[in-house]
C-alpha cells in the first residue's frame, strides 16, 4: 500500500473507474450537447476553458514549433501505442520544428479506453500528461483488458513512477473521477467527430488527413509540395513521413 493512499480510497477509486469504463458514451454525449464547436479553430491549439474542463490541448514538443500535427487516439488503441515511439522519435529529430497536438478519440468497443484516458487527464493536471501517457501505450498489454481493481492499481503504479514518488496520488484519483476530466475526454471527443474522426491513430495538418495506413498509399500537399507515400508507412517511415512534412512546411 503506497504511503498516504488509505484503504477506503482504493475501494472508491476502484469503484469510480469501473463506472467509468463502463460509460464512456454517457461521459462522450453528456457534455457536449451545450458546447458550441463554432467557435473552435480545430487547427490551431486550443487553450484551456468552462468547455474543456479548463484542460488545454496537450502537447509534445515546442509549443511554438512552426509545424503543428493533430493526432487522435485511444491509449487502449494497439496501432496508437506502436505509432508513439515514431511519433516522439519525429518531435525528437525535428529540432523544436514539430509539435504534435493529442486529442483522444475513444473507440467504444475497448474496455479500459475511457478510464485509461481519464488517468492521463488526472496525471495531467499535476503535470505530467507526456510521461503518464507514454507510460500508458509503453505498458498496454498490461492494463488493456485488466479487470477494474488489477486496472487501478496498474494506474496508480505508473502514476508513482513517472512522477518518482513525487505525486499527490490521492488528487489523482480524485481527478480521474472528476467532471473536468470527463469534460475534456468530451471535448476532444467532440472535435473528432466534427472533423470525421473514424479510426485510430489519425493524423492532421493544416486540415488534411496524413492518411498513412490507406493500402492504396495516399498524398497531401503542404506549402505547395505534394508529398506522396505507398501502401506501408509504419515504423521508421512514419518517423521519416512526419519529417518530410517538417522540412516542406518550413522551408
Amino acid at each position: 500500500m503506497k504511503k498516504g493512499f488509505s484503504t477506503v480510497g482504493v475501494i472508491i477509486a476502484i469503484a469510480v473507474i469501473a463506472i467509468i469504463g463502463i460509460g464512456s458514451y454517457i461521459v462522450i454525449d453528456g457534455n457536449n450537447k451545450a458546447t458550441d464547436f463554432s467557435q473552435y479553430e480545430f487547427y490551431s491549439v486550443i487553450a484551456a476553458d468552462e468547455h474543456n474542463g479548463n484542460i488545454g490541448d496537450h502537447v509534445k514538443g515546442n509549443p511554438d514549433a512552426p509545424v503543428k500535427i493533430y493526432e487522435y487516439a485511444d491509449y487502449q488503441c494497439p496501432g496508437c501505442a506502436s505509432i508513439n515511439p515514431r511519433v516522439n522519435a519525429a518531435v525528437e529529430k525535428s529540432n523544436g520544428k514539430l509539435a504534435i497536438v493529442y486529442r483522444s478519440f475513444l473507440l467504444s468497443y475497448h474496455q479500459n479506453g475511457t478510464a485509461a484516458a481519464s488517468a492521463a487527464e488526472a496525471a495531467g493536471l499535476q503535470g505530467y500528461w507526456k510521461e503518464y501517457a507514454d507510460a500508458l501505450f509503453a505498458n498496454q498489454a498490461e492494463w488493456e483488458y485488466a479487470s477494474a481493481s488489477a486496472r487501478t492499481t496498474y494506474f496508480n503504479n505508473y502514476f508513482t513512477e513517472v512522477t518518482n514518488g513525487k505525486g499527490d496520488l490521492n488528487k489523482f484519483n480524485e481527478d480521474i473521477a472528476s467532471d473536468r476530466v470527463s469534460k475534456k475526454i468530451s471535448f476532444d471527443m467532440g472535435i473528432g467527430k466534427r472533423i470525421d474522426v473514424s479510426g485510430t491513430p489519425a493524423f492532421y495538418i493544416d486540415g488534411q488527413k496524413i492518411d498513412w495506413a490507406n493500402s492504396d498509399g495516399s498524398s497531401i500537399v503542404v506549402n505547395g509540395q505534394t508529398i506522396s507515400w505507398g501502401s506501408s508507412q509504419g515504423g521508421e517511415n512514419f518517423t521519416n513521413l512526419l519529417l518530410e512534412i517538417v522540412d516542406a512546411k518550413t522551408k
